[in-house]
């Protein structure tokens, strides 16, 4: 009943459910027993389940709506009732509430990520490759369940395991705010979560250009690509990635000219990479504050306007990181024209961080999907107005012929 109260949401007919249950005879069955994996059913009313764990039924109700229950309704069992008892432990532990529920919604929302992972890359990678090569349904559905099993197996020790990992990076910044307070160099804030920290965004410039031109699948490849460059440089710059949208990251580190260095790292192999979009940069150093693993304020949104003010290959930093990372070796901090950022009233002081000896660019940016190359990459040229154009592709050449107009060249 739940499954199929829920597939009506989404739009589908009867009809067109029981279609698909006729072509695939259990598939509602399949799913239903994923709905409980321990075997435990919903027996208690949410009142119910706060009497019997003791705990107050409208901390009981925000729990279920921090965590985003409410598809689910009111209907909850003993695996419930356990978790209510744990959350309850954390209270009498001294834990306030808002904490708690912030917590409850960090959890939920990750985990929930973990999990759509697992279903996602399952059946898009196995279920469907399968399928496409034949398989029977009832083949299928020996595969589905084997798959369902051993991605069950594998989520609890893997999820403790990079809990145990995560925990280990975030005692380790816990430990530097102890000693940051303890040696009077931190500024105790009033307001809980607040620290100082220099916030950096990081992107892809022309990328959209790119998706439009090359489509969907090669800017995943791209994405993924750079995913290989930002998250072995923000390592190894003891930074962390706060989130990633897109082709879009937020990052966060507790020393500024970390922050400088990794950025400038990431641009240049970005640079080196062949036939790559070039990166752009903003950064900031001041307050942030923390909440539900996420981190929010006047530093963020100065540094995400500073990105967006970017030009290829840029890095552009505030006063403010530029005092804070000053005597980085072979990095200079070229003082810029001040700037009114979007959506801000006052102007802006700007530098660009850029290396001294940084290596020449020998790069040629494709005008139509903005893409970089090297001289050995270049699949066409067009000559412009006395101006020579170079091509990643015939295609980008064609369209490129087709409306010069609507590219900047």
């Amino acid at each position: 009943m739940r499954l199929i109260r829920f597939l009506l949401h989404r739009g589908f007919s009867l009809e067109t459910i029981l279609l698909a249950e006729s072509q695939r005879e259990g598939l509602l069955a399949d799913f239903a027993s994923q709905e409980f994996p321990s075997g435990r059913f919903p027996i208690y009313t949410l009142e119910e389940a706060a009497e019997k764990s003791g705990t107050d039924v409208s901390l009981v109700r925000r729990f279920w709506d921090a965590a985003g229950f409410g598809a689910i309704g009111d209907a909850l069992n003993d695996d419930d009732v356990d978790t209510l008892r744990s959350l309850r432990t954390a209270l009498d532990g001294g834990l306030p509430e808002p904490s708690l529920i912030e917590l409850v919604r960090v959890y939920a929302d990750a985990l929930r990520r973990v999990a759509e992972a697992e279903i996602r890359l399952f059946h898009f990678h196995v279920h469907e490759r399968l399928r496409a090569a034949g398989l029977s349904h009832a083949e299928l559905r020996q595969v589905d369940d084997a798959g369902a099993e051993q991605l069950r197996g594998l989520t609890e020790p893997t999820v403790l395991y990079f809990h145990t990992k995560g925990w280990m990076s975030a005692a380790r910044d816990d430990l530097a705010l102890h000693v940051a307070e303890a040696a009077g160099l931190s500024d105790v804030s009033g307001v809980p979560g607040t620290m100082s920290a220099a916030i950096v965004f990081v992107d892809l410039a022309r990328f959209t250009p790119l998706t439009e031109t090359m489509g969907d699948a090669v800017a995943a490849d791209v994405i993924d690509r750079f995913s290989s460059i930002v998250r072995p440089a923000v390592a190894g710059c003891h930074g962390r990635i706060v989130k990633q949208i897109g082709d879009a990251y937020m990052l966060i580190f507790f020393e500024p000219t970390a922050a400088v260095t990794c950025a400038l790292d990431i641009e240049e192999r970005a640079a080196a990479e062949p036939q790559f979009p070039a990166v752009r940069a903003g950064a900031h150093w001041g307050p942030v504050l923390y909440r539900e693993g996420d981190y929010v304020g006047a530093t963020v949104n100065v540094s995400s306007r500073l990105e967006a003010e970017a030009g290829p290959h840029q890095l552009l930093v505030t006063p403010e990181l530029r005092r804070a990372a000053e005597g980085l070796p072979e990095i200079e901090f070229v003082p810029l024209k001040s700037r009114t950022l979007k959506g801000m009233t006052e102007q802006v002081a700007l530098f660009e961080a850029r290396r001294i000896s940084g290596a020449p660019r020998d790069k040629t940016v494709d005008p139509v999907c903005g893409m970089e190359l090297h001289r050995s990459e270049i699949a066409a040229r067009l000559d412009v107005g006395g101006q020579t154009l170079a091509f990643c592709s015939t295609d980008c050449l064609q369209r490129f012929v087709a409306a010069p107009e609507q590219y900047e060249h």
